[in-house]
């Protein structure tokens, strides 16, 4: 709202001074979302191109490995050295990944691209988020949100679609040149044409990257990964609990840190505003992966669900989770914590309605689930940011603005180990029975409603927080 009350509207935010900046927090997190899709269509192509089937699933590890650890650092370089020269150098790496990808003669050097494309789109949506924060004021940051939503939920359509397009049409190749194209028009334009983002203070010339601090996110991320990536129980269990101590190494070591924090202080301590804020979006995440992770599977198991019908079902979460941040976008800032908590538990519930729904059905159950499970995140997600800023020290403004979707993407690479585990443990495998499948459902889903639980502890700690 502004001076007289009044809740900024839409024609505020597509106002000429606020225009290219929308612009800009939209184009990063829009090149990051539809590309993993892209090449998640074109990987039957790439295999068939380049070989390398026993490499698929690090394709996505890696990916995950370069945006966590990006985004982990976003918040810090954007506080040494402002929001161009970040934005500009990110773009550039994913340009360059793109470019490495498109002409890999090995599934080993599209690898290479790969962590660099994450490198890259883990920087661009972390500072995509630092930038709403910074450069929109608190009544339009929720329609700058809004957008962004919109944005990503184009591309959960789009993405998919150009990969088929350029597979069947052209080749697999032309899919990585069309996107580093973009990101590199996005570094040129963000380096000559908007010179005038926000430049960082003199307090932070002398910090530097602690590079031993994101060797150990990294070895954290890769434990994570590696556990949803291999098949025998024992190792996925011992890779997740390695994976899952490096984690808290860096967390201990990163709190003890000066300026050169990577996370705002108390990162994982729930007791503080921005800890219960990042636990609170980490465990969400987490506590969501059954569905997106083996959802496809298990109701062709159970249900007979044809492919396509099985993904619309799947979309229905980026659908709602874009209604959601539009409807709820002009709400004035008093309504956040009602809104944040509403959302959360409703996400919470969907894993709820998950546990029956997947097993005994019908598909419009699962579809409401899923459709509970995408509203709830819009509407949520479109005030943390702003709650955040009430909150959490100044110091840390930007840091909880970059953490904010890092701690996301690491809550469901852990969701994604954690269900692998449960599935496995379950019995889950290729000639699973209809009745196996629903037993393997009930244990994904029943499995993950703990993990929701502590996602709406940690948001009853942040709704009700005061300083």
């Amino acid at each position: 709202m502004d001076s007289t009350g009044r809740a900024a509207g839409w024609g505020e935010i597509l106002a000429p001074q606020h225009l290219a900046a929308l612009v800009l927090v939209c184009l990063g997190p829009w090149l990051h979302a539809a590309d993993a899709l892209l090449v998640t269509t074109m990987m039957p192509a790439i295999v068939a191109g380049i070989g390398g089937e026993r490499l698929v699933a690090w394709n996505f590890a890696l990916y995950e490995v370069g945006s966590i650890v990006a985004g982990a650092s976003a918040g810090l370089v954007a506080l040494r050295y402002g929001l161009r020269l970040p934005m500009v150098a990110a773009a550039a790496a994913f340009a360059l990944g793109c470019a490495v990808s498109a002409a890999a003669p090995v599934m080993e050097v599209l690898l290479a691209g790969r962590i660099a494309q994450g490198l890259g789109g883990g920087g661009l949506v972390s500072l995509s988020f630092v930038a709403v924060a910074r450069l929109f004021p608190g009544p339009l940051m929720p329609r700058a949100m809004a957008a962004l939503a919109l944005v990503w939920g184009a591309s959960a359509f789009l993405g998919p679609l150009a990969g088929g397009l350029f597979v069947t049409h052209a080749n697999w190749r032309w899919g990585f040149v069309f996107f580093g194209a973009q990101a590199a028009g996005l570094a040129v334009w963000i380096g000559y044409g908007l010179r005038r983002l926000p430049s960082a203070g003199a307090a932070w010339e002398e910090t530097r990257l602690p590079w031993r601090r994101l060797a150990l996110l990294s070895l954290a991320v890769l434990g994570v990964a590696t556990a949803g990536i291999v098949v025998s129980v024992p190792a996925m269990v011992s890779s997740l609990i390695a994976g899952l101590a490096a984690l808290a190494a860096f967390a201990v070591l990163d709190g003890r840190a000066g300026v050169d924090r990577l996370w705002p202080a108390g990162a994982l301590d729930p007791r503080g505003a921005a800890g219960a804020g990042i636990v609170m979006v980490m465990m969400t995440s987490a506590a969501t992966m059954g569905l997106s992770a083996y959802g496809p599977l298990l109701m062709d198991r159970i249900h007979g669900t044809s492919p396509l019908v099985a993904g619309y079902i799947v979309a229905v979460i980026s659908i709602a989770w874009t209604v959601a941040a539009v409807l709820v976008a002009g709400l004035p800032e008093r309504h956040d914590p009602l809104v944040i908590g509403a959302g959360i538990a409703m996400v919470a519930a969907s894993v709820a309605v998950a546990v029956y729904a997947m097993p005994e059905g019908p598909l419009w159950l699962i579809a409401l689930g899923a459709g509970m499970e995408g509203f709830g995140f819009g509407m949520a997600w479109t005030f943390i940011l702003r709650r955040g800023e009430t909150l959490v020290d100044p110091a840390d403004h930007d840091r909880f603005a970059a953490t904010v979707p890092t701690a996301s993407r690491l809550g469901y690479a852990l969701g994604a180990s954690f269900v692998g585990i449960l599935a496995n443990r379950a019995g889950f495998g290729a000639g699973s029975a209809p009745e196996e499948a629903a037993h393997v459902a009930r244990a994904i889903f029943g499995g993950s409603l703990p993990i929701a639980a502590l996602a709406v502890l940690a948001m009853a700690r942040f709704v009700t927080f005061r300083r």
